[in-house]
């Protein structure tokens, strides 16, 4: 890796000025290595971004270290203040983040300015929350002392985000950490860096102090992950991706005990019951499979349907599926983007043939779209069994499959029968059956007669394989928090005289 220096370049996208290079320690670097950023529409490279390797890693970590003690101690009122001032100021850029994420990642424009709102509203949410920590006070069991539980920040945390949701994924990250008093060293998705770039520029402008935010993109994920993780200085690490690559970084996170936060993969049940509200089950299902060409490890992975409903619901799903328009995000029309790489695209192919090859019944779709760009048909398969051979396969793909069963009680042994356990969904009419298969779903999210579930609000996460700890609500900021508890010694006598 060549030194840094500090002439880093900027990239041009619709009439917007971003940068390219590297923020470390409060200033922006260039490398003389680079990274092209694809557009995944066109299949053509637009600009690239400086290529950050250990030695970088190594370099943020220092300056989050050094100003880890000066963040810390802000005042919860002037961090929250900072924290509005930013969000103002992002949303007086609502519209270049989702120009951005469509040229990057190819989601429609409407999709980019959903996940935008959505983004902020995480955002938001932690401002609000920095004055709110609270601790705990009691008297010590035998009397004589006080409990006091307190909490502190976790410590510089390196936040590994993923391209399919690459704003709400560092808003939803950096948020928690910075608002518990964390320095964070960030590391962007090499398909989708100018999406974090820009997150991060609006910070700095917003007059973060140096070393607080740090950014790097690499190519080379691994040997940036093996060096940062290999420091004491290290803290906390909140990934979200892969299971497997969250494995390995869990057990890289071993040697030095450090704090994991993990969201990983998904196998959504998307369970409809017979008393259902089939319209309803139907309009949701798109969505829920098809949004972000189903590039989304909460996506309806299993469309699991009670016989009784079974015909009506893959008629109707079918019809809806056939009007999705799929084209480049930019024309208002479009609902269906392109898939993110070729090797993606390559891919999504291969599943179609072992589909096929595994019993399936092609009823939609099933072929790459011959025109430029990345682009795959909205697929669907009817399986006749319940086949558990793809149980434990995140599909990350425009491909529906569905599955019939005879009984709330079959539908629930095969939703369960996963790795996973993030995300399930089930449409019923009945109150009481919905509580109680929610109950019963090993998911650590269930959707009830809704597909979209994200809110500030909420803790999102999952169990299982699908990770550990949860993102937003309540508990989003004291993953980046410690507790500690503080006996303090009270002379119950004293004062009380005269």
């Amino acid at each position: 890796m060549a030194p840094l220096n500090n002439t880093p370049g900027t990239a041009h996208v619709a009439g917007r000025s971003i940068p390219t290079g590297l923020y470390i320690d409060g200033s922006w670097w260039g490398s003389e290595q680079t990274i092209p950023v694809t557009n995944p529409a066109t299949g053509e490279q637009f600009a690239e971004v400086s290529d950050g390797g250990a030695a970088e890693a190594l370099t943020a970590l220092t300056a989050a270290n050094n100003a880890s003690d000066m963040w810390r101690h802000w005042a919860p009122r002037m961090r929250a203040d900072l924290f509005h001032k930013a969000h103002g100021m992002l949303m007086a850029r609502k519209d270049e983040f989702a120009d951005v994420m469509t040229t990057e990642s190819g989601k429609p424009r409407s999709e980019a300015a959903g996940e935008f709102a959505l983004s902020a509203g995480f955002f938001l949410w932690y401002a609000e929350q920095i004055a709110h920590l609270h601790g705990t006070y009691q008297h010590g069991s035998p009397g004589g002392y006080r409990v006091i539980e307190t909490h502190q920040p976790v410590g510089p945390s390196f936040l590994v985000t993923p391209w399919n949701f690459p704003l709400l994924m560092a808003a939803r990250k950096a948020g928690a950490a910075l608002a518990a008093g964390c320095t964070v060293v960030m590391k962007s998705a090499k398909e989708t860096p100018l999406t974090a770039a820009l997150f991060v520029d609006t910070l700095a402008q917003a007059g973060f102090p140096a070393g607080v935010v740090n950014l790097v993109h690499t190519s080379n994920s691994a040997e940036f992950s093996q060096a940062i993780m290999s420091d004491s200085r290290l803290k906390k690490v909140s990934f979200t991706g892969s299971s497997p690559v969250g494995t390995q970084l869990l057990k890289q996170a071993a040697d030095y005990i450090i704090n994991p936060s993990m969201e990983l993969g998904g196998d959504g049940p998307f369970i409809v019951l017979d008393d259902a509200d089939v319209d309803l089950a139907v309009r949701e299902a798109v969505v829920c499979k098809f949004r972000n060409a189903g590039q989304a490890c909460v996506a309806a992975n299993r469309i699991i349907l009670h016989r009784a409903i079974a015909e009506e619901f893959t008629e109707k799903f079918i019809a809806e599926t056939k009007k999705l328009k799929v084209g480049d995000g930019f024309d208002p029309d479009v609902s269906v983007g392109p898939i993110i790489t070729k090797r993606q695209l390559d891919r999504v192919g291969g599943l179609v043939e072992s589909f096929s090859g595994a019993g399936g019944t092609l009823l939609h779709g099933g072929s790459v779209i011959d025109r430029e760009g990345f682009f795959f048909e909205p697929t669907i398969f009817r399986f006749d069994q319940l086949d558990h051979a793809f149980c434990n396969d995140e599909l990350f793909a425009p491909i529906a499959a569905l599955y019939t069963v005879d009984s709330v009680e079959e539908a629930l042994r095969y939703a369960n029968d996963t790795n996973y356990g993030l995300s399930a969904y089930v449409f019923t009419a009945d109150l009481s059956r919905a509580v109680t298969v929610s109950e019963r779903l090993d998911f650590g999210m269930v959707g009830v007669n809704r597909g979209i579930m994200a809110d500030p609000a909420a803790p999102f996460g999952g169990i299982k394989e699908s990770g550990l700890g949860r993102e937003g609500g309540h508990d989003g900021v004291y993953e980046f928090l410690e507790r500690k508890y503080i006996a303090l010694t009270i002379n119950e006598t004293v004062g009380l005289e005269g």
